[in-house]
């Protein structure tokens, strides 16, 4: 170590035809000048520069990680394997002065390794940092006499050399004051400085080089970092980082997630921004391992809050999402074929500005239905997950998540808990809860109470609820139209028989039939004749139509079109059967075998049936012979007929006298059956 004291000089510098003096200190061939060069004077005092130990690392050029309570801003520095190497340089540097340079990649952790190994070195020592572009000259003559021992904090040194910055003399005269120039510097920037004047000073650094993936004694430091500190940034480091290594793992997490949560702008990339979100939330929910594209694409629809979708396409939002940020990582990440999976570090942190929403009720929909199917994810375990999630969200006043864990309860077979879910959210007006209540009511036997809950779900466009409502409205009708039979009803008695033939039960509606007929419910022709067709007796069924048709059924009359002419020779075994129908005095009978006798042009014989019909208090007899009497031209006559038919309450009698049917008038079906 040189001991020499410095020894006081002049030196005259000529200029403007005028001297003038500068005061200069001389250690051995080296001139330490005290004044003279640009912006000397702005240099600050060392009496406040910090010292070694209290450097605010961030403030000192570390990259910040993300900010998790109640941990510190950065997590504990771990041990490298370089650092002996960096300790021996510094050492020497502290004795000798000089230039020690920390050389990598980027975000390799090279700011953070220098530092660290400053402050493990002598109390004491007061730090420098410049800011860009500072010119550094007037440093050897500020720290000239001073007894602290001192450090010029260079990160990235490219950025301080050139004209007024480090170069060979002035590292000279620094390290003549046994003053440390501590520097950090990119690979890139080293190598296109090595082909520049300005990097003749790297000639004489110490370098330690830094390498961005970790090696296996550092990546075992680590874990028993996280596990003594239970920092999740570093366990999501150590369970996470790959060949980018640990501290770009730590660094690149804040940049990158300010940049995906600034990408959902419409102006931006707001379909990406989805994207990656849908793989994040969906890892979130327990879906860790690789997610098929067309699974993302469904998923990202669903974020109501992200707008602008539109602008971009599926094909440019993957290409955004998969492009590695600083040549080292990406938001999405390829695992096999159309599979993917986001980025380990962005499912693992959170942003140090900007907390995510929870994951919605749908999304977590997606994640249980794909967590059921596939065998490499555990079902409970992901349910369990969800069911925090959704109990959160019903704490909250959300009635959907009361119905999210209804299903889920259901899925889980805890069916008396799926019920008290459904229940609580039907209670609030939800919609599918008072549906799938309904259905698991139904499905007990607890019929009435289903109906309300049913109805709800039907109201609400559930075409399942509506069906099964359907279903239970019909079997109460069809109880309560039988009580209607058995007490004598006529009209319960053709609806009964609607029912049973639209359920199949073909000699059960025949017999509710038989029943309205033989009470003389006539509007059950069309019913009837429904029912002749199905067995194939056709003609019989012509009969039963033109009586529907005569008494203004539309859908009687579109039937009708379906027939043929009518058969000029006679179904004797048709009109035996009509005949004796009759003669027994069968409500309708009489109007029927008219109507037969008609269609095969014997009218005369027709009208002798009509008018036992009529006196059977049959309104069509006197229909058809009001239309027969108007065949003839009669016209008296024929509206003489009407008016008895509209008597009887007859719909087409009284359209043909020009009035509105009791129906349209707001007339029972009772009062046109008299």
């Amino acid at each position: 170590m040189n001991s020499e004291k410095p020894r006081r000089s002049e030196n005259v510098i000529s200029g403007g035809g005028q001297g003038s003096v500068v005061q200069a200190d001389t250690i051995g061939a080296v001139t330490l000048h005290s004044g003279g060069f640009p912006g000397a004077g702005a240099l600050p005092d060392p009496e406040g520069w910090p010292t070694a130990g209290d450097l605010d690392l961030i403030a000192f050029g570390v990259r910040p990680a993300h900010r998790l309570r109640p941990y510190p801003s950065l997590p504990d520095y771990v041990i490298r394997d370089r650092d002996d190497d960096l300790n021996a340089a510094l050492a020497r540097a502290s004795s000798d002065g000089g230039l020690v340079l920390v050389l990598g990649e980027p975000f390799t952790g090279k700011s953070r390794t220098a530092l660290a190994a400053l402050a493990r070195g002598p109390v004491g020592r007061r730090v420098f940092a410049p800011a860009r572009g500072t010119d550094l000259r007037g440093l050897p003559a500020l720290l000239q006499g001073r007894p602290e021992r001192h450090v010029i904090w260079l990160d990235d040194l490219d950025e301080h050399l050139g004209e007024g910055g480090l170069e060979p003399r002035l590292l000279a005269q620094l390290a003549a004051l046994r003053a440390v120039v501590l520097a950090t510097m990119r690979e890139d920037a080293y190598d296109d400085c090595r082909n520049d004047l300005r990097g003749r000073v790297l000639d004489l650094a110490r370098i330690v080089e830094l390498a961005r993936e970790w090696s296996p004694a550092e990546k075992e430091r680590l874990a028993r970092e996280a596990a003594r500190t239970g920092d999740p940034r570093l366990i999501g480091v150590v369970s996470s980082s790959g060949p980018e290594g640990a501290a770009a793992y730590l660094a690149l997490g804040p940049l990158l997630w300010e940049e995906w949560w600034r990408a959902r702008r419409a102006d931006r990339h707001p379909r990406g921004h989805a994207l990656v979100r849908a793989a994040r939330d969906l890892a979130r929910c327990g879906l860790t391992g690789p997610l098929p594209m067309d699974l993302l694409l469904k998923v990202h629809e669903g974020y109501g809050d992200v707008t602008g979708m539109e602008r971009e396409s599926a094909e440019d939002a993957l290409a955004w999402a998969t492009e590695p940020r600083h040549g080292l990582l990406p938001l999405l990440v390829r695992a096999t074929g159309d599979t993917w999976l986001a980025a380990p570090f962005h499912v693992e942190t959170v942003s140090p500005a900007q907390e995510l929403p929870d994951v919605s009720g749908p999304v977590w929909g997606w994640a249980l239905e794909v967590a059921r199917s596939d065998a490499a994810y555990d079902y409970v375990e992901v349910a369990a997950k969800a069911r925090i999630a959704f109990q959160r969200a019903a704490d909250a006043g959300d009635t959907y998540a009361l119905h999210n864990l209804g299903v889920l309860a259901e899925s889980l077979g805890e069916d008396e808990e799926a019920e008290r879910w459904f229940r609580r959210a039907a209670e609030a007006r939800e919609p599918r809860s008072a549906g799938r209540l309904g259905r698991m009511l139904a499905e007990r036997g607890e019929g009435r109470e289903a109906e309300l809950f049913l109805e709800t779900a039907a109201e609400a466009g559930d075409g399942e609820a509506a069906t099964l409502l359907g279903k239970l409205l019909r079997e109460r009708a069809r109880h309560w139209l039988a009580v209607g039979e058995q007490g004598g009803s006529p009209e319960a008695a053709h609806l009964l028989g609607d029912l049973l033939f639209g359920s199949g039960d073909e000699d059960g509606a025949f017999a509710s039939y038989m029943k309205a007929i033989d009470a003389g419910h006539a509007q059950v022709a069309a019913s009837y004749a429904a029912l002749l067709l199905w067995w194939r007796q056709g003609e019989e069924a012509e009969l039963w139509i033109r009586r529907a048709v005569d008494a203004g059924d539309k859908g009687a009359a579109k039937a009708l079109e379906s027939f043929a002419s009518p058969n000029k020779y006679a179904n004797y075994s048709l009109e035996a059967e009509l005949s004796e129908s009759a003669t027994l005095g069968t409500k309708l009978a009489a109007a029927n075998l008219g109507r037969f006798l008609e269609l095969h042009d014997c009218c005369d014989e027709a009208r002798i049936w009509y008018l036992e019909g009529y006196e059977q208090g049959d309104a069509y007899g006197a229909f058809r012979l009001a239309e027969l009497h108007k065949k003839d031209g009669d016209e008296a006559e024929a509206a003489a007929w009407y008016r008895k038919a509209a008597a009887l309450g007859h719909p087409g009698a009284e359209r043909a006298l020009g009035a509105p049917p009791a129906a349209e008038k707001g007339g029972t079906a009772a009062d046109q059956s008299r």
